[in-house]
């Protein structure tokens, strides 16, 4: 972050010049997001059109993208486009070097981590499936900071600038602390600063890197957002199927956190009074029938036996086995009943089957388009709908952690300079 040397006292400017300067520096600052955010959200774009786009003499926004590209935040593409009237205006693009995020998505059986570039494209992803249950948190966290060191390795070969880490993680996550994740054991567990200094002893020698925390299905649902190619779908429900089912709701382009940062948590609504016991606590959970491991017994496989279990599914789905079919039968069955309370309740314009739910969604939308075309109550909700339908492959939460961390560059470009250089 850059700064500027504090005047001595006698040569100090009287305060209302230090309010202009103050104010200048604002606008400035406001103007070079704004330019900055403009070339993003196109992609490649002239000068002029940027002006045109946001509302500032092309001399101002001249000025302000020298000064983007002197910082390393954007590049010029070698295109040349001629308007109408004056010289060919060269095409403006992100850099595909300088400030990067990075987003690290702890599950219950895999460790994600995506460094992202200022583009929004994934330049380095990697996974390793750990069977995470019940280990001590900062085993936990040591297993995925070796994984993350080698990512960032790979970013800096890259000439990328991570400058921030956003974790993703299961359960109730507030105040960068995970209240409760049941699936992995956890209960009241710092993340972000016991993250960051694991990170700190095994990558030495470097700056210290802001942590921040959130839940695995409101990153994916960010990720849904963006990456989507829904610009449309403004207002979601995501329902994010790993072994447990997490859920997250997008209104307007915004998340809902909720008035403790628990909005969402959709695995936990009791679909069946008598149901089985969750690890919650309760009975009849909606993930005790559509989770993964509950998916793969009903289906006879092996309820922890992960990706591969998932695959082995639905080889067997597509193969008409008549176990699996039945299992997504009632899963789907389940899924319907509680999608349709949550309709009911919010009217969202799409709902968003992302994690393993979007491999097995062939077998799942039939029947869960049935229940909802039943219960939800405006009518709405025809068979043949396209408002119940599969994440794209871009909608992820290690994806969507390590965008938010470059959000926070675009919208104040000027505090991450010396991280583009």
């Amino acid at each position: 972050m850059t700064s500027s040397s504090p005047a001595s006292p006698s040569a100090s400017p009287p305060p209302r010049s230090l309010g202009a300067k103050a104010d200048k520096d604002t606008v400035r600052r406001h103007n070079l997001s704004l330019v900055l955010r403009a070339v993003h959200d196109e992609g490649e774009i002239t000068r002029a059109r940027v002006a045109a786009r946001v509302g500032l003499t092309r001399a101002a926004v001249s000025s302000l993208v020298e000064q983007l590209l002197e910082g390393g935040f954007l590049a010029e593409s070698g295109k040349t486009f001629s308007g109408q009237a004056g010289r060919p205006g060269t095409v403006l693009k992100m850099a595909r070097t300088g400030a990067a995020g990075l987003g690290i998505e702890i599950n219950v059986d895999y460790v994600t981590v995506c460094a992202v570039d200022l583009s929004g494209t994934d330049r380095v992803r990697l996974t390793e499936h750990l069977d995470n249950r019940d280990v001590p948190p900062a085993d936990v966290f040591q297993r995925a900071v070796r994984i993350a060191v080698r990512a960032m390795q790979s970013a800096e070969e890259q000439q990328l600038r991570l400058v921030g880490v956003q974790l993703a993680l299961p359960g109730l996550v507030s105040g960068g602390t995970v209240r409760y994740a049941p699936n992995l054991g956890w209960n009241r567990v710092a993340a972000e600063g016991p993250f960051a200094q694991a990170l700190a002893a095994l990558y030495p020698g470097r700056p210290a890197l802001p942590v921040g925390a959130d839940n695995e299905a409101n990153l994916a649902a960010l990720a849904e957002l963006w990456f989507g190619g829904r610009s449309a779908d403004r207002s979601f429900l995501y329902l994010s199927g790993e072994v447990g089912v997490g859920g997250a709701l997008v209104l307007g382009g915004q998340l809902l956190h909720g008035a403790h940062g628990f909005a969402g948590e959709i695995g936990h609504v009791v679909a069946r009074t008598d149901g089985p016991q969750c690890r919650c606590g309760a009975r009849g959970c909606l993930e005790q029938y559509a989770g993964q491991p509950a998916l793969l017994r009903n289906a006879g496989l092996d309820e922890n036996a992960g990706v591969p279990g998932v695959a082995e599914l639905e080889r067997r789905a597509a193969a008409g086995d008549e176990q699996a079919l039945t299992a997504l039968g009632t899963a789907g069955e389940k899924l319907g009943i509680v999608l349709s309370g949550a309709v009911n309740l919010l009217d969202p314009q799409a709902v968003v089957l992302g994690g393993i739910y979007r491999g097995l969604a062939p077998w799942l939308i039939p029947t869960v388009t049935s229940e909802l075309s039943e219960r939800v109550v405006s009518g709405l909700w025809p068979t043949d709908s396209d408002r119940l339908r599969a994440s794209s492959l871009s909608g992820d939460a290690a994806r969507g952690a390590a965008a938010l961390v470059v959000r926070d560059v675009l919208s104040d470009p000027a505090a991450y300079v010396n991280a583009s250089r």
